[in-house]
């Protein structure tokens, strides 16, 4: 594949379908044709926010049930991801289809950076395979001839899951598989043959790290956030600092409110909390001079010197608020960036409870929260299952004393902003019961940032903001 910063490209004029014969593949030919970096980043999103969505929709809902086929229905024609076989050809389709092919190539390259990543990305992209091989119905035995996959005999060891819940005839030693249960040998198949390109493409970093047009989007892609930055609210100056004893107890995430607790105790943060807490009260409404007169306050009690306040730590705060340096609005920490960057150690409080704590910890902060025992074993599983954003979703619901949020949490503030909207009744709650968690959640799967209910900034250049002012704030203005 190679790359131009021209959105112009010429389209491919062989039918669609010597090009791409179904709406599911594969993946086993990279794409070979240019392709400008706008639709590089565009293609990569989407399909982050489909994956995500994915995950969100998997854990909520019984896999292949009637519900889960129609929630990842909805997700697949709004993002425009092919999934049925088509009367008769489109250019639609085939645009759509084509944006599949490279999508998934680019998160390939995203997402073969680390084993946690990889396990993920596997993980979604065998739910997403699932469904729509499904899909193709009549056409699956089609399918399978063109990928060369006829089967006859199926080895006894490659139909063990079908064999553990007797869906097969096994005599000696191979097992005969009903037709609507080929489904689990296609996707050992699809999983293997994935698993094995993640690892060749994970021996090209090196070569794709050189690209200075593409390594700055591809570490974006697999932190990535896409929604709504947070950096500026309505509510600028409303808040008074009297009240954030109040709204900590009552409607910060457990993250921040680990945070606000340790600072009320120790008086001090290391530079990791105070970047985090400092950029999630911008983002609530603290004003420059609110934010300045806190962290003095606090740190004032900690017994550092006033002069020595203004001279190390002043600095830090305004360059936050965009008025030193190079003078970068910062946006607040998503979910993921706390999960996947710079982690806690000793002594440090920042990070997500969720993915930093030790179980037995998480669990003794649940209950002094009052969550209910019910509630902390059902968040404990989905820590179990690194599912940590939806673990942090259930906590709003137990502590909101509602079914169900209605929306897929994916930012510090988000939580903040929907639990204020509750609170105040400016919200409505959705009161229906989720159906039953399913019983094959992923135990390698990344955070959940589904961002279909959030405004999407363009991400360059929110990845670019970040990125710049980050390094010049952390080189410039660090203090421990």
């Amino acid at each position: 594949m190679q790359f131009s910063r021209n959105s112009n490209r010429r389209l491919r004029c062989s039918p669609l379908a010597e090009i791409y014969p179904f709406p599911v593949q594969f993946y086993e030919q990279p794409p070979t044709e240019n392709i400008s970096l706008q639709d590089f980043e565009s293609f990569a999103v989407e399909r982050l926010k489909l994956l995500k969505s994915i995950e969100t929709i998997g854990v909520s809902y019984i896999r292949a049930s009637e519900p889960y086929n129609k929630k990842l229905e909805i997700e697949l024609r709004k993002l425009k991801f092919p999934y049925r076989v088509s009367s008769e050809e489109k250019l639609d389709d085939y645009e759509i289809r084509r944006k599949d092919h490279i999508s998934h190539f680019i998160l390939r390259l995203a997402y073969c950076q680390s084993e946690e990543l990889r396990r993920w990305f596997i993980q979604q992209e065998l739910d997403f395979f699932r469904f729509r091989f499904n899909e193709l119905l009549d056409k699956q035995q089609e399918f399978l001839k063109h990928n060369k996959l006829e089967y006859q005999t199926v080895f006894f060891t490659d139909a063990l899951e079908l064999v553990r819940v007797r869906k097969v005839f096994v005599k000696d030693g191979f097992a005969y598989i009903p037709h609507p249960e080929i489904v689990i040998i296609v996707l050992n198949e699809f999983r293997q043959r994935l698993s094995k390109s993640l690892a060749i493409a994970s021996r090209s970093l090196p070569v794709i790290q050189s690209d200075e047009r593409l390594q700055p989007l591809l570490n974006h892609l697999s932190h990535a956030y896409v929604g709504q930055d947070y950096s500026v609210q309505k509510n600028v100056g409303k808040i008074s600092l009297e009240q954030i004893d109040s709204l900590a107890a009552k409607s910060y995430p457990p993250c921040m409110r680990q945070l606000h607790k340790a600072l009320r105790d120790n008086h001090h943060l290391r530079h990791g909390g105070r970047m985090q807490y400092g950029l999630f009260l911008k983002g609530i409404g603290l004003t420059l001079e609110q934010a300045l007169q806190f962290w003095k306050s606090e740190f004032i009690k900690g017994k550092v010197d006033p002069d020595k306040f203004d001279k190390l730590y002043s600095y830090n705060i305004r360059h936050s608020f965009g008025k030193e340096g190079k003078r970068v609005d910062y946006t607040p920490f998503s979910c993921m960036k706390i999960i996947m960057s710079n982690p806690p150690s000793q002594g440090d409080y920042h990070g997500c409870p969720f993915r930093h704590s030790d179980p037995e910890l998480l669990k003794q902060k649940l209950q002094s929260y009052k969550t209910p025992s019910a509630g902390i074993s059902q968040i404990l599983d989905l820590v179990k299952g690194m599912h940590y954003q939806l673990a942090c979703q259930k906590y709003f619901e137990l502590t909101h004393n509602i079914d169900e949020v209605g929306f897929s949490l994916s930012h510090p503030n988000q939580y903040f902003i929907e639990s204020q909207k509750f609170l105040s009744g400016s919200r409505d709650v959705k009161k229906e019961s989720s159906q039953p968690e399913n019983s094959q959640r992923s135990q390698g799967s990344q955070p959940t940032r589904s961002t279909s209910t959030c405004a999407s900034k363009p991400t360059s250049q929110a990845v670019s903001a970040d990125m710049e002012g980050l390094e010049e704030l952390l080189s410039e203005g660090y203090t421990e």
